[in-house]
């Protein structure tokens, strides 16, 4: 069982460019892309995204966003998904990496292993941000009530180092003084353990407000067949972020580039994120996730808990 979060981190096995990524391009020529410039300085643009919904579903979305961001910035943008929250973050930190949108949680370490700056994130259609909740919910006939009924239960948490999936669930399970009464364990993302508790599998599962969205779309998930123990409090939504050591001009030309999309560049993006109506992107910075350095710091969370 899981006791806590403070866990050596397993070897991440990865493909293709040492990330293990699926990858789409879209932009101008390579003729065009040859030629570096301040807004396309290796030819192209790597934006990594992490796989917290069925990747063949995320992957239209964001290439609706890159198609768009690549005209701003006259540079091919390629949509690499990520095998998962590490490989990401050891991908912008081994260069790999020219964007990348993380977990908030994951933009922590991401921020001190590969110096990964906010840039961006998505707002409303009033143009201010957005955020979303952590849940655990059970079966609508559970005798599961409280966060305290849980002792002896199963629990599906999604990915490790996940913020709603993992972090802040666990959280609140160590709050209550059930790490060693619980059972917690990966089902290896936010929909896997959704289902894990569609399918009787489980007894309780972690469930946010984004993924309860899409799965009451798709019509794969009863939100009344089912209860909600335990909501986190908001969390700002995900940081589109560039990597560090890249020139300022270009870090300065993508923010610009990124805050002057379209809402409808963004909108299929959103809804995946449970902003709907969707608006622009709008800025971040740093102190917008304090939250998370500070949660990260309590809990004793470091790199190797992603």
């Amino acid at each position: 069982m899981k006791k806590n979060l403070i866990r050596a981190a397993s070897t991440v096995a990865v493909v293709g460019l040492g990330l293990g990524l699926a990858a789409c391009s879209t932009g101008p020529s390579e003729d065009a892309a040859s030629a570096a410039s301040a807004t396309c300085p290796n030819g192209k643009i790597n934006f990594g995204i992490l796989p917290y919904e069925d990747p063949e579903a995320l992957e239209p979305a964001y290439q609706l966003l890159a198609e768009a961001l690549s005209e701003k910035l006259d540079c091919p943008v390629e949509v690499l998904i990520t095998e998962d929250y590490a490989a990401e973050v050891l991908a912008m930190e081994n260069d790999s990496l020219d964007l990348a949108q993380f977990g908030p949680l994951g933009f922590v370490f991401a921020s001190e292993r590969a110096d990964a700056i906010p840039l961006a994130s998505f707002g409303d259609a009033e143009g201010q941000p957005t955020t979303y909740t952590g849940g655990i919910w059970v079966p609508k006939d559970s005798p599961v009530k409280t966060l305290e009924d849980l002792k002896g239960k199963t629990l599906a948490l999604g990915s490790p180092g996940s913020t709603s999936g993992d972090a802040l669930p666990m959280s609140a399970i160590i709050d209550a003084g059930l790490e060693d009464e619980v059972t917690a364990d990966y089902s290896g993302g936010h929909p896997e353990a959704l289902l894990a508790l569609v399918n009787g599998t489980v007894d309780a599962a972690q469930i946010n407000s984004q993924t309860l969205g899409t799965a009451t779309e798709a019509g794969t998930f009863d939100a009344s067949q089912f209860r909600q123990i335990w909501e986190s409090e908001a969390i700002p939504n995900d940081p589109i972020t560039v990597r560090g050591n890249l020139p300022q001009e270009f870090k300065d030309a993508v923010a610009d580039a990124l805050l002057s999309l379209d809402a409808a560049d963004v909108e299929q993006v959103s809804a995946f994120l449970g902003v709907d109506p969707a608006g622009p992107l709008i800025p971040v910075t740093v102190d917008t996730y304090q939250p998370l350095f500070d949660l990260a710091k309590t809990m004793g969370l470091t790199e190797e808990d992603v």
